[in-house]
């Protein structure tokens, strides 16, 4: 029975092999013959040196080893093995002719598990190599079980810590089995957001959160693990539990997993964002008083049904209508009242038309209608008639009654003009008409009425000669940092010194310059001067000044910027960040791709990108992340009445955060008064540009308040506001000298440190939000040094620069929170500004949504 299970242990099981040492070759060839039957692999030595050596090309699985041999001995060649790791398990038997004792006790004390006494027995040494065998078996599946628990442990640990880094992620993160399309897991966030637990989500595939069908999701995943789609940030909706949909951004890849497929998404809620995206849209098209189209979307509107009605035949009428002596409603009554007014005369409007045809407010008190019809003007003059009538009625304003009257100026599309463009220019030459004939009446446009279009063209012809005869100058109205109240920048303004006129407004003759194209030579113009003036600076006294000029959206596609602005700056020598290009979103919209491809090519260049009037144009955040901004301006629209209108003042902070979030400087435009100017400044707008600091100015008062330096005074009332303060650390004073003189221009309070025991000293004093610290000091690391500052001022911002770049150290610091960043010297001035500022930008906005949560709780019951 024996024999049969022994012949089936060697069948299934690799042979045991055996080193046999000993130095007389016939006691090795017995041992083999003996140890053969029994299936065994023998090798052998026939010294210590040998064995020693076989044993570290190959380990057996047992050595039965001779004592007594020349050179190195049994007792030596056994200690050695068992005082190494790699072979300290392999079971020795000594073999010797020596009975006595001590001789027993030596090999034991070597290290040998058993002993036979030459002459060998056969059936003893079959039991006792067994034995052992057995017994070393057992030690290593108890080994190998211990490995393995001990990575299973390890797992788990990496396993709760990657669960761990999951749930402290502001962002849902859902990792999806492809085959069984079931959540294999998912973070609190995720859980939170769309009200589930985790096992309820375990239970659910995507397609039960998804506004997608099954085959969809199928068809997506099947895409991004073949490289379609990986990577790409998309947008599209959830369902969560409560039976309500959330806007998401989702970026998915693919992640193999055995022989399956993971696919990890990380969405992050943008409900919020689309919101915001919806009330810019709305303000970009809608006038926000009537909630009539406004004019850009009455002007889309008007174009789209000149196509229609050449398809048609249709005749189009577009009415041009002007409230006779608005401003004297509003000067006697207030604004409030005028609003109102106007408010009631949209409804009267509204209602004297079809459905299909449009009411629009254009600004002010000018509204505008489209009408479609069918053969004749008789329509016009009846609908014309009707406004007439309707609003000749009394208003009645919070009890006050008012009464006004409308010219209105009518033109026919195809007798008239053909284009959009045309048929509104000739529709408001007609009301003007209107006004001259005695107001409350109207006019449809004629031949005779083009004297005030040839006032125009004389005009034109006068911008013409302007342009040929250099009348035109800059002007310059001052930007101010609020973190410092002083000059940030400044905006060319472009003025018409007119011969026998004087200095000409530019609303007077801007809109002709842009209708008439003579814009980009003009625009070409503004931008050498501007360069001219830039470098002059440079060269003197004052020193490198920021320059901001207005870019129209016909310098895109009929001129050469790129081409304009490199010249401009080579010619004078002029760094590429001194100049700033405003655009507005209706201009950036003109021709997309285009309009990408040469603010990139600038934007390579240095030169600064921002759009002005934000919030009044395109608002479309999707297409505005594709351009390479740097700011964004708050039109003043929203500006005015900033201190006291809710939906102007959430429009400007919602600008504000959204600006910082996209790493974006942020200017308030038109700021007027000292209540603006604070409002603003408590809510951390970047810069103001207004008459509170300064009216634009020609160029020798301008020089005089650059030499005079002059600032902003220091916020009254406002002590809550702290200091942007950052901390430098470096054994170094020459790196701690320069980089005071690289970040004092954005006007922050430095403290500097040559040892971390002076930063301690610096920072128990005062309040910082910011560190930067060197690596490799004396004492004590940066790292270490960070360390500390984490845990007793863990609300600091903390930086590591240094040419040191000792990784594992570095890695290992920001893993444990105590690094924010990490940069390395030599350092780019530019770039290491425009990273603090942005460290500066976050620390405020997690201050600042603290702040929010901590009102939150302490309002609630």
């Amino acid at each position: 029975m024996m024999g049969a299970t022994e012949t089936l242990c060697t069948a299934t099981v690799p042979a045991a092999t055996i080193l046999i040492v000993d130095d007389e070759i016939h006691n090795r060839k017995l041992l083999e013959t003996l140890l053969r039957p029994e299936g065994y692999v023998t090798r052998s030595a026939a010294t210590g040196e040998d064995a020693l050596s076989s044993i570290e090309q190959r380990a057996p699985d047992l050595i039965l080893l001779d004592i007594m041999m020349p050179g190195i001995d049994g007792y030596q060649v056994a200690s050695m093995l068992k005082a190494n790791p790699a072979t300290a398990n392999i079971p020795i038997i000594m073999v010797t002719a020596l009975v006595d004792r001590s001789a027993r006790l030596a090999g034991l004390d070597a290290g040998a598990e058993e002993f036979l006494t030459k002459p060998v027995d056969r059936a003893e040494l079959w039991l006792r190599v067994r034995n052992l065998l057995r017994l070393k078996a057992i030690a290593d599946l108890q080994s190998a079980n211990s490995n393995l628990e001990e990575q299973v442990q390890a797992r788990t640990a990496d396993l709760q810590r990657f669960r761990t880094a999951m749930d402290v992620t502001a962002n849902a993160i859902f990792l999806t089995d492809r085959s069984s399309m079931r959540f294999v897991e998912v973070n609190t966030t995720a859980c939170n957001m769309l009200g589930y637990t985790r096992d309820e989500l375990f239970e659910v595939g995507p397609e039960q959160v998804s506004v997608s069908t099954r085959e969809q999701l199928e068809s997506l995943y099947d895409d991004i693990i073949g490289g379609r789609g990986a990577d790409e940030l998309t947008e599209t909706q959830l369902l969560c539990k409560d039976g309500s949909q959330i806007d998401v951004e989702v970026n998915r890849h693919a992640q193999r997993s055995g022989a399956d497929w993971l696919i990890v998404g990380v969405l992050r809620d943008i409900t919020g964002r689309k919101e915001a995206e919806k009330r810019l849209h709305q303000l970009a098209h809608y006038d926000t008083l009537t909630g009539l189209p406004n004019r850009m979307l009455f002007h889309e509107s008007l174009k789209k049904t000149l196509v229609q009605a050449a398809d048609s035949g249709w005749l189009v009428a577009v009415l041009f209508i002007d409230l006779d002596h608005f401003k004297n409603v509003n000067d006697t009554l207030g604004h409030a009242i005028g609003d109102e007014l106007l408010s009631q005369c949209s409804d009267r409007l509204v209602q004297c038309v079809r459905v299909r045809d449009t009411v629009g407010r254009l600004g002010g008190d000018e509204f505008a209608l489209i009408l479609v019809m069918q053969d004749d003007q008789q329509g016009a003059w009846l609908v014309a008639k009707k406004v007439r009538d309707v609003l000749r009625a009394p208003f009645h304003l919070q009890g006050h009654e008012a009464r006004v009257t409308a010219s209105i100026g009518i033109t026919i599309y195809p007798d008239d003009a053909a284009d959009a463009d045309t048929l509104l220019k000739y529709a408001d030459t007609a009301m003007y008409q209107a006004k001259h004939a005695g107001r409350d009446t109207f006019r449809f446009f004629t031949a005779q009425m083009n004297a005030a279009v040839l006032a125009r063209l004389d005009l034109e012809t006068a911008l013409r000669n302007a342009v040929d005869n250099q009348e035109f100058v800059l002007y310059y109205q001052p930007k101010v940092q609020l973190s410092t109240g002083r000059i940030a920048g400044l905006e060319a303004l472009l003025r018409w010194q007119r011969p026998g006129h004087g200095l000409v407004s530019p609303q007077d003759f801007i809109p002709l310059l842009e209708e008439t194209g003579l814009i980009v030579r003009v625009g070409t113009w503004v931008i050498a001067e501007a360069c001219r003036q830039i470098g002059v600076w440079l060269r003197s006294s004052i020193g490198p000044v920021q320059v901001a000029v207005n870019i129209s959206g016909r310098q895109f596609m009929e001129g050469d910027l790129d081409g304009d602005v490199i010249k401009a700056l080579a010619d004078n020598d002029v760094p590429a960040d001194l100049l700033e290009l405003e655009l507005t979103e209706s201009s950036l919209m003109a021709n997309t791709e285009r309009t990408i491809a040469i603010l990139q090519t600038l934007k390579q260049q240095g030169v600064q990108i921002s759009i002005d009037d934000f919030g009044t144009g395109y608002s479309s955040l999707a297409y505005l992340r594709r351009f390479p901004i740097d700011k964004l301006k708050i039109d003043i629209a929203f500006i005015r009445e900033v201190t006291n209108n809710p939906d102007d003042a959430v429009i400007a902070l919602a600008i504000i955060r959204m600006a910082h979030s996209l790493r974006l400087d942020v200017i308030a435009e038109g700021v007027e008064t000292a209540a603006q100017l604070a409002y603003l400044r408590r809510h951390r707008c970047d810069q103001i540009q207004g008459y509170y600091f300064s009216r634009p100015l020609p160029l020798a008062a301008l020089e005089n308040m650059l030499r005079e330096q002059k600032c902003l005074p220091p916020p009254e009332g406002e002590a809550h506001v702290p200091r942007q303060t950052i901390l430098l650390v470096d054994d170094d004073p020459h790196v701690l000298t320069a980089l005071r003189r690289t970040l004092r221009q954005d006007g922050y309070h430095i403290l500097s440190a040559l040892s971390a025991a002076e930063g301690f000293e610096l920072l128990a004093q005062h309040p910082v939000q910011v560190i930067l610290c060197d690596q490799l000091m004396p004492a004590m690391s940066g790292t270490v040094f960070l360390d500390k500052v984490k845990a007793l001022y863990p609300d600091t911002l903390r930086i590591v620069l240094s040419g040191y770049t000792d990784l594992d150290s570095i890695m290992d610091a920001i893993n444990r929170g105590a690094i924010y960043r990490f940069y390395t010297k030599p350092w780019d001035n530019k770039i290491l500004r425009e990273n603090i500022r942005e460290v500066f930008r976050h620390y405020w906005l997690l201050h600042e949504a603290e702040a929010g949560n901590a009102g939150i709780q302490a309002n609630t019951p």
